[in-house]
């Protein structure tokens, strides 16, 4: 491309120079040439009146006399007659300019120039245009070069970072280069580049947030079926298989809840629900495991709570708090239901060391853990929260106490295309 924009840009000034210097080589010959025969003509003139007037004035015409009028390059005679012709200057050779006069009182001037000096005059021109051609095609093939790096190295970056992201590294060049065409596809490229980080991002997220909330109810999943294998009463084996078929339904709505969030946090199918349906759920499914490390898990408060949300998203939320509690916790867990206005709060509180003071601030970071677990939980359980309308917070460090605060009224049907505003 360099090479190409090189030579077309040196071919148009080479027929621009061709064109007008062609044509202004031919008017300045012209215009010379004139030129050299009007200064002849006019010497010869001027002669003719000087020996007129010498001659009226009954003066002597000699060659002292007029030799001071003549240039050098010229050569003059003139003829009075009955006289000796008078020559001033050295006769040229070869080819001349020449004008011939008569005077009044019948004397003939005859002035010559050598047409070499006209030649030189045109020879001097034609060097003047040559320079100033070779100095136009030089300072072409230079601006050229110039216009051709600036229009070539930004192509050049553009396809590097096209093929950056074709090879999976979205990060964006934010560089521009001062011409609005290129400096548009630089902004595309940006653009598509921050979409592609964003889902990737995403991708990374979902993964790492269905790996964390599916390995709880996955356990316990298979711990039922384990109860099930273990056992030969038809009774036992309905319930633990009930049981079971419960926590599918459960893991399906976490698929789901999770794949909706990945693709638009705010979209939500909230619906009124019995709060103590979801805790004695979570109760029941969480007890084995605490009365496995010599813990309770109890539940206190309200009763007959009703709030709005998707109560799969209720049960992870809450599954994470009290999954929370039994990693990083204490002693007994306890849920508490109670009202503040218009919302319904459950909170979640147990009895250990609580968290360190510099850490509660950042709890729902991603990757902020207290011990080594992966950071993520409180992280996903927030974001659930957040979706259905809610909020989750940590109230109390010491002893540590989370709120799930649920609105118990439906929000007004949103317009399509618009945000459900989010419960605060």
């Amino acid at each position: 491309m360099r090479r190409r924009l090189i030579q077309s840009t040196l071919a148009v000034v080479l027929v621009v120079i061709a064109v007008f210097g062609v044509s202004l080589v031919i008017v300045e010959t012209r215009t010379i040439s004139n030129s050299a025969q009007e200064r002849v003509e006019s010497e010869a003139v001027r002669l003719a009146s000087i020996v007129d007037s010498r001659i009226l004035a009954s003066e002597h015409v000699d060659t002292d006399a007029l030799r001071n009028p003549v240039s050098k390059d010229q050569y003059a005679v003139i003829r009075v007659p009955g006289r000796a012709p008078i020559e001033i200057g050295t006769r040229p050779k070869g080819e001349v300019i020449h004008s011939m006069q008569h005077g009044e009182e019948g004397e003939t001037v005859t002035v010559q120039e050598p047409r070499s000096a006209v030649t030189r005059e045109v020879g001097r021109t034609l060097l003047i245009i040559g320079l100033v051609a070779l100095l136009a095609v030089i300072a072409a093939v230079l601006l050229a070069v110039r216009q051709a790096n600036r229009l070539a190295s930004p192509l050049t970056d553009l396809a590097e970072t096209a093929e950056r992201l074709g090879s999976g590294d979205p990060r964006p060049r934010h560089k521009r280069y001062g011409v609005p065409e290129l400096d548009r596809v630089a902004d595309v490229l940006d653009s598509s580049a921050e979409r592609i980080g964003r889902m990737l991002t995403a991708e990374r997220r979902l993964a790492a947030d269905a790996s964390h909330q599916l390995r709880t109810p996955l356990t316990a999943l298979s711990m039922r079926l384990e109860e099930i294998t273990l056992t030969d009463d038809p009774d036992t084996v309905k319930e633990e298989a009930t049981i079971a078929l419960t926590q599918v339904e459960r893991l399906t709505d976490v698929v789901e809840r999770l794949l909706t969030n990945s693709r638009d946090p705010r979209t939500g199918s909230a619906v009124s629900f019995d709060l103590d349906e979801v805790i004695q759920q979570q109760l029941a499914e969480w007890r084995p495991a605490y009365r496995g490390v010599g813990r309770a898990i109890v539940s206190s408060g309200k009763r007959h709570l009703k709030a709005v949300g998707t109560p799969g998203a209720v049960a992870q939320v809450l599954a994470a708090l009290i999954e929370n509690s039994l990693m990083h916790g204490g002693g007994t867990v306890a849920l508490r239901t109670r009202v503040v206005g218009n919302q319904a709060v459950i909170e979640v509180t147990d009895e250990g060391s609580g968290i360190p003071a510099d850490l509660g601030a950042r709890i729902f970071e991603r990757a902020i853990s207290g011990r080594n677990s992966t950071g993520i939980g409180l992280a996903v359980a927030r974001d659930l929260a957040e979706a259905d309308g809610g909020r989750l917070e940590l109230l109390q460090t010491q002893p540590v106490v989370f709120g799930l605060f649920l609105s118990r009224t439906a929000p007004p049907p949103k317009a399509d295309g618009e945000a459900r505003p989010t419960v605060r």
